[in-house]
């Protein structure tokens, strides 16, 4: 019995041990061999309001030319990795969610100023336990909109002008500007741009001129004295990594102005006053912006999300525009179809549009609307997103060319540039896609491309984000998983 005890205790021990060896991280008990270092397990939340489009391949553009306008597509096989796209097009309501955080964050600011009475508790300056941070504003601390003392009314009233002919109160949209910073990870990445000269070059057996200086770009903003923003690209040595550090200070208020300005001779003056503000059109796609505020609103949106996430936050990837493949293959649905939709034509038999477009000369109305709808109201593609024909065209990520997706690479394709202020106007052309509501059929097909400038908001343009999928599994849209073979 003493033996058999002394086997069972002895057992008992080794047990324990291997139990303890094999419950830390990056050991293993498998006789030595590598096994790999695991880690926790992270299941990326479906983003709210998006929709999951899977990896996938497709004949981009087409090879036949439009019969209307004599114009084909560049054409090309491509494949792109799975995305969550916006399920529909970003509206009045959530792009006025972003003006009133700036609106909020600049009368915080001005809150925390002892211009403005200095209340410190808008502004963190420490941690819990004392130690200095960052400083940042204080969300926390709510905005005394109805009980404010004379300098907290002061601060309030300062982002508010006075309209000088009817004395309506409006938000000033010359205050609302937005900045932000973005790291350019490609660009870093580049061998050209290593920090240490001797990574430059992959023949290991080149000399390496260590005195070379290497030229960056980079671009930078600043607001004057009068309150204007400035651009500006600069050119310097590569110095350090924060030489791939580019900052931007946008005006984030759409441009009303558009429905005046695109239509000459309309009366188009209540949209002009009306389209952004009113509550009725809270959920029709958001106009005026343009591709740099589209940009501003990525980021905005971003770093919203990630303010509650801790440290998840490094596993999600940004919010951006989609770059010109991944709109088309979105669009096209999961069988590739020229229009979103499975039908031929684009109305039913019953005179029943499927999207909200011009479907006649001078007659906007024949499809049940004037201007832009609500967005989701006609049918969803079989990606389960609305409105990737018609209702109003969407900015993309890629810069446009002529050449189009000849000139990029066929997996994952896009071009970009970050045109500078003293470039050519005609570098600063960014691809839309999609059409809108007063576009004719051939511009709602999914491989149609147009282009507009960067810095123009239109009466039709407006726009949707991505947000790459991290770790994809699963089958490949259009392949079969290989049959296990059988033991014999």
């Amino acid at each position: 019995m003493k033996k058999v005890f002394g086997f069972i205790v002895v057992a008992a021990v080794a047990l324990s041990m291997a139990s303890c060896f094999s419950s830390k991280k990056g050991s293993s008990a498998n006789g030595g061999e590598v096994t790999g270092v695991g880690g926790a397990n992270f299941a990326e939340p479906s983003p709210y309001g998006m929709v999951l489009v899977k990896r996938g391949s497709l004949k981009m553009g087409s090879e036949k030319t439009d019969s209307l306008w004599g114009k084909s597509m560049p054409s090309r096989d491509i494949s792109v990795d799975a995305f969550w796209m916006d399920e529909k097009e970003v509206t009045n309501s959530m792009y006025r969610q972003f003006v009133y955080w700036v609106r909020d964050s600049i009368i915080r600011e001005r809150l925390a100023d002892p211009a403005y009475g200095g209340d410190e508790s808008f502004k963190i300056e420490e941690d819990k336990n004392g130690e200095p941070v960052t400083p940042h504003l204080n969300w926390n601390k709510r905005i005394p909109w109805t009980k404010a003392d004379e300098d907290q009314e002061k601060a309030i009233a300062s982002v508010f002008t006075t309209h000088p002919f009817t004395g309506e109160k409006m938000l000033d949209a010359s205050q609302m500007n937005y900045r932000y910073e973005v790291f350019d990870y490609a660009m870093a990445a580049q061998r050209k741009y290593r920090l240490d000269p001797h990574e430059r070059n992959l023949d290991t057996d080149v000399q390496v001129n260590e005195e070379e200086e290497i030229i960056i770009s980079k671009d930078t903003a600043y607001i004057d004295d009068s309150g204007v923003i400035h651009r500006e690209t600069i050119t310097r040595p590569l110095s350090s990594m924060w030489d791939f550090v580019n900052t931007y200070i946008i005006n984030v208020y759409p441009d009303t102005t558009c429905w005046v300005n695109d239509f000459q001779n309309a009366e188009n003056e209540t949209y002009m006053r009306l389209y952004f503000t009113h509550p009725n059109y809270n959920e029709y796609p958001v106009v005026g912006v343009n591709w740099e505020q589209a940009n501003a609103f990525c980021n905005w949106r971003t770093d919203f999300l990630l303010r509650g996430l801790g440290n998840d936050a490094k596993f999600i990837q940004r919010y951006r525009l989609p770059t010109e493949a991944e709109w088309e293959f979105a669009a096209r649905g999961k069988d590739g179809n020229e229009l979103p939709w499975e039908q031929e034509g684009v109305a039913s038999e019953d005179g029943c549009y499927y999207a909200n477009f011009k479907p006649d000369r001078g007659n906007y109305t024949k499809d049940g609307n004037l201007i832009t709808s609500r967005t989701g109201i006609y049918s969803a593609n079989s990606n389960g997103l609305y409105d990737m024909a018609g209702n109003v065209a969407e900015w993309t990520s890629t810069v446009y060319t002529e050449a189009g997706v000849l000139a990029m690479s066929d997996m994952n394709p896009t071009l970009t540039y970050n045109a500078a202020r003293e470039d050519p106007y005609a570098l600063k052309k960014k691809s839309v896609r999609g059409g809108s509501w007063k576009d004719p059929e051939s511009f709602i097909k999914s491989a149609w491309r147009s282009s507009e400038y960067q810095n123009v908001g239109r009466s039709f343009i407006g726009f949707r984000c991505v947000r790459t999928q991290v770790g994809t599994a699963g089958k490949v849209k259009g392949t079969k998983a290989p049959k296990k073979a059988k033991r014999k």
